[in-house]
């Protein structure tokens, strides 16, 4: 398949058109002809001018251009050598685009653009380029391809962090730490277990992005504007050409259809959502109230009024730029909601979103993967915060062992945990100094023996926190990542 080359999103700020490389180039032609008596006000040509937020799409554009003058050959509206040469001068088009020997510019979009250079190029035949396309399909199957690509890059990034967790659970899997919730100590975990939490939600966030890569994988090339191509193009010959699984059934739809771009910004937003939170509990880790987490100095700042701080701003900005995706995937369906079938020039708009989407979501996943990769767990400090209150639910459950009723044990340790918590200490510790208050039918004796790893090591089950079960989740994860495409 094709593998088109294409750049960030430009900033908010940046020029909407930039200037062609070649001085005093002249302003290309507009692709919808002359049959206007007045010259387009300079407001609708402010408005109109997508240049800028097209370039993103000039790699996928020229692709899809050559593949389309080859298909103009195959149906004899272009002789064999004006294809040839005309599919040629489009291909070292991209190369130049790549090398930086090119730059669109000039023009009021990238179709302008790439129209007005190849007949520049090689004359004539240049001008047959768009017999019986649209700009309705062509940026259609261009914003698809770099979609395609750009899914299949995060996917990538994805599997690369899911690896970093894997390798570090493999390193931990001795480790105990408590688990939290509500932010509230709860029961003993290993950090192991903690780091495949994160695991799988960026499973199920490359399925997705997998799953938007799929429906995008579909041709609208040859739908024309609305109603289909008069020139006999061959489609699935077309679709082949460009690596497309198949091509759209209703040209209508083909031409107005965004979903690919609306489910690859869910799956950004979704995926910034999970990174988010793994970002959140590495800031809180890394307090000094925690103290589970240290960064290297490479992966933190500091302040520029206090020399004491050492500022976790990676992992933060991580969690901040999760927050834009949202609004971007809002902004996309609300462009979408009201739009009648088939193209309007509303959906101009439905790059950016796209663009800064997929941007924020490939800068995090890396950011992410190397925080994974270098952050410091402090062992001896997790060990240290592994207190009594860890182990109720242990002594509830002893008291079941020997045939108390759950509620009722509940209720019995919970009366004692409060009663430890009014003293200032834990529960084994009263215990201690008041071996009557053990609960029935237990032995002070039983009652002390509880301790953390023996509570890991009771929940064996599949998806438990026994080392045992642990284990077999960790070769599940590689086994997961070995099979992914």
């Amino acid at each position: 398949m094709p593998t088109p080359v294409h750049s960030d999103s430009p900033r908010r700020d940046a020029p909407r058109a930039p200037q062609d490389a070649s001085p005093g180039a002249p302003r290309s032609p507009s692709l919808w002809g002359a049959g206007f008596a007045e010259p387009m006000d300079a407001t609708l040509a402010a408005l109109s001018c997508s240049l800028g937020q097209d370039l993103p799409l000039a790699d996928a554009d020229l692709l899809a251009s050559a593949a389309y003058a080859r298909a103009l050959g195959r149906c004899g509206v272009l002789v064999a050598d004006e294809a040839a040469r005309l599919a040629s001068a489009l291909e070292q088009m991209r190369a130049d685009l790549a090398s930086g020997e090119w730059r669109p510019g000039d023009a009021e979009d990238i179709h302008s653009a790439i129209e007005s250079e190849v007949t520049r190029r090689v004359g004539e035949p240049g001008s047959r380029l768009h017999t019986g396309r649209s700009r309705n399909d062509q940026v259609a199957t261009a914003f698809r391809i770099a979609v395609r690509e750009r899914a299949r890059e995060l996917i990538d990034g994805v599997r690369a962090l899911q690896s970093a967790l894997v390798t570090r659970a493999e390193e931990e899997i001795d480790t105990l730490l408590p688990a939290y919730t509500h932010l509230q100590r709860a029961q003993p975990v290993r950090l192991a277990h903690w780091l495949l939490a994160h695991f799988w939600p960026l499973e199920r966030d490359a399925a997705r992005l997998a799953g938007a890569r799929e429906r995008a994988n579909e041709l609208p090339l040859g739908s024309g504007a609305a109603t289909g191509n008069a020139f006999g193009v061959d489609r699935a010959w077309l679709a082949r050409e460009l690596g497309f699984a198949r091509v759209t059934a209703n040209s209508l739809d083909a031409v107005g259809d965004r979903d690919f771009a609306v489910e690859i910004v869910f799956a950004c937003s979704l995926l910034g959502a999970h990174l988010s939170r793994l970002a959140e509990e590495l800031v809180i880790w890394s307090s000094a109230e925690f103290g589970f987490v240290q960064w290297p100095d490479s992966l933190a700042t500091g302040s520029s009024l206090m020399p004491n701080k050492k500022n976790p701003d990676l992992a933060e900005l991580v969690r901040g730029r999760s927050a834009a995706t949202i609004g971007d995937l809002v902004s996309l369906l609300a462009l979408l909601k009201g739009l009648p079938a088939g193209y309007q020039r509303d959906l101009q708009e439905d790059k950016p979103p796209v663009w800064r989407a997929t941007g924020a979501a490939r800068s995090s996943v890396a950011a992410m993967t190397v925080a994974v990769e270098r952050v410091t767990f402090d062992r001896a400090r997790m060990t240290a915060a592994l207190s009594d209150d860890l182990l109720a639910t242990e002594l509830a459950d002893a008291m079941v062992e020997r045939g108390v009723p759950f509620r009722q044990a509940h209720q019995v340790v919970s009366a004692l945990s409060a009663e430890a918590r009014a003293e200032g200490i834990g529960w084994r510790e009263l215990l201690r100094r008041r071996p009557e208050r053990t609960p029935a039918p237990l032995s002070p004796d039983e009652s002390l023996r509880l301790d953390f790893r023996a509570a890991v090591e009771r929940r064996g089950t599949v998806g438990g926190t026994a080392r045992a079960a642990v284990l077999a989740q960790i070769d599940y994860a590689r086994a997961r990542l070995a099979e992914a495409p």
